[in-house]
């Protein structure tokens, strides 16, 4: 639910691209792929069968989060602080209700506390969006920054004609053209090792920038607002080869499944929050039959894009 809230903030803006109505093979965002990698059962009832997926209310902090992080910018460079952050909050908040009523619904309004928090449970969590957001000013200071875009929808179709694209947070241009992306994550940090699936997403949207505008970004930058914390990464042309690669051996496996019909579950650490452990054979589940005509083999379908500020929970 919370993933439709947010590509349905993104297609408010949407535009027509180049790459419309050309005939392609497929198409792969960072979330998409990431999917796959992890478990190509969870990338098949996510995107073939399209399971409903229930909200949390971690997810929707971050659905709320980035839509603040964007809006502040929309500010005079004077006005972007940390009190008109918290000022904006419940605006942020009424639009994700707006578009995904159903969202309410996660939340105690009544006169019930948390255990010890003395708060009515919407309240604190409204104070848990402001927490998160503070700790983005002890990181940078947005009265010095213009970004270039925000939200940017990107995309590029490579020679094999899969397309890529996806929705990067913000993009930043330094006079000297020098260009940095930049993602907000709500969620803390990943251990020491644990880096490898945050920044295969950042390699993703600087492969689609520099096939598409002929820059190499300078810099990618992942920022972390559950602990406060920033992992960077400078990218050249062999990464991006390499990534390019990976992504195409991705798809071929994707379309094997599909030529197979084997969707094959994997566990690991992120079983813990995956929303289809009721269908998954490794924790007795059976899967649906596989739809006839897959709604989403992996097309270009306007569902199919991510990801603005991703709201998962674990990132």
């Amino acid at each position: 639910m919370a993933e439709a809230v947010q590509e349905s903030l993104q297609r408010r803006s949407r535009i027509g691209t180049p790459v419309d109505g050309v005939d392609v093979v497929g198409s792969l965002s960072p979330s998409r792929a990431g999917d796959f990698k992890s478990c190509a059962l969870k990338y098949r009832l996510r995107t073939i069968d399209r399971l409903p997926e229930a909200a949390s209310a971690d997810a929707v902090r971050g659905t709320v989060v980035h839509k603040v992080l964007e809006d502040l910018f929309d500010l005079p460079p004077a006005e972007r602080t940390p009190e008109r952050a918290d000022s904006m909050v419940e605006g942020a908040w009424a639009q994700v209700v707006e578009l995904e009523p159903r969202v309410e619904a996660l939340f105690d309004r009544g006169s019930d506390t948390e255990a010890g928090g003395g708060q009515p449970v919407f309240a604190s969590w409204l104070d848990s969006c402001r927490t998160v957001l503070r700790r983005y000013f002890d990181l940078e200071d947005p009265r010095r920054l213009e970004p270039a875009e925000r939200e940017a929808y990107v995309e590029t179709l490579l020679d094999s004609r899969l397309l890529l694209r996806g929705i990067i947070d913000r993009i930043d241009v330094a006079p000297d053209g020098a260009t940095r992306l930049v993602d907000y994550k709500t969620a803390r940090a990943p251990g020491p090792g644990f880096e490898a699936h945050a920044l295969f997403q950042m390699r993703f949207y600087a492969l689609v920038i520099w096939r598409t505008r002929g820059v190499m970004p300078a810099l990618l930058r992942l920022i972390y607002l559950g602990d406060g914390t920033t992992v960077s990464y400078a990218p050249d042309e062999d990464d991006l080869r390499a990534t390019e690669r990976q992504l195409e051996a991705l798809w071929r496996a994707v379309a094997r499944a599909h030529e197979t019909g084997e969707w094959l579950p994997r566990r690991g650490g992120h079983c813990s929050w995956c929303s289809f452990q009721e269908y998954c054979p490794a924790f007795g589940g059976t899967p649906p039959p596989l739809p006839v005509a897959p709604a989403a083999s992996g097309g270009a379908d306007a569902d199919d894009v991510p990801e603005a500020g991703q709201v998962d929970t674990h990132e």
